[in-house]
């Protein structure tokens, strides 16, 4: 069995105690409010919800299988690039995966909103609604319609190491292109350098039409793609400049 690496050890304990924490504390509600992140514009959002939903998870097999992955492709990364530079492609690529997730919503998002504001609605009452799932009087259908679209992305929250460990597995196939990976439901060994872009593609195509191939349907599928391109791009900065002696890394 491949021995476990120092830092990968580390991240596994910190996200099982977080987990722990999640179902012994108030019933899971106080861990979700205070360290999942939530849309910027709710007021559940606090700062430190970019780092702490990285270690975060939503059930028994979402931790499993994102454990399972960060042991399997985490090890072997962290052995060739070191604990620091390990370390840093992981948190990079979980920062990446937020940036282009929120970054998503707010597309979604603002021409809705921005269509309440200039119909007289203020800020606070929308802010008011959706927290609280209810409308005041006056409201017209077409604002009604707004709301429903919006409703579900200022209510979400984002958990999971998902982002993180896309960058690494990005990482695993520049580093092993030739090696062969398969997924659980699709037992069919196919390289790296084929599978891991393949699974980009289907999250890409997935976030942008909502339908679901192999994961949940509530699964944030541009972090994933938003994790794995932060991967990539860290990866190609190293290896571009792997002569140079005076690279900042």
């Amino acid at each position: 069995m491949m021995r476990i690496s120092d830092t990968v050890k580390h991240l596994l304990i910190i996200n099982v105690l977080m987990f722990i924490g999640t179902l012994a504390i108030g019933n899971g509600t106080l861990f979700y409010d205070l360290f999942a992140l939530h849309f910027p514009k709710n007021p559940a959002f606090e700062f430190w919800q970019i780092i702490t939903h990285m270690f975060m998870h939503g059930g028994v097999t979402h931790i499993l299988f994102n454990m399972f992955a960060l042991w399997m492709f985490g090890t072997p990364v962290e052995q060739y690039l070191g604990g620091k530079k390990f370390l840093f492609i992981y948190i990079s690529a979980g920062l990446g995966a937020v940036a282009l997730q929120v970054a998503y919503y707010y597309f979604n998002f603002l021409p809705s909103y921005e269509n309440l504001i200039s119909s007289g609605i203020t800020a606070d009452e929308i802010t008011h609604m959706l927290s609280n799932n209810e409308v005041v009087k006056g409201v017209t259908q077409a604002q009604f319609a707004d709301l429903q679209k919006i409703f579900p992305i200022f209510n979400a929250t984002m958990v999971g190491a998902s982002g993180c460990i896309m960058g690494i597995l990005v990482a695993f196939g520049m580093m092993n292109p030739e090696a062969k990976l398969m997924m659980i439901f699709l037992p069919i060994p196919i390289k790296a350098k084929y599978f891991i872009p393949g699974i980009i593609i289907l999250d890409l195509i997935s976030g942008i039409t909502g339908q679901s191939f192999f994961s949940p349907s509530n699964t944030a599928y541009m972090a994933h793609v938003g994790g794995a391109l932060t991967g990539f791009f860290i990866m190609w900065y190293w290896k571009k400049n792997q002569f140079n002696k005076n690279r900042w890394y």
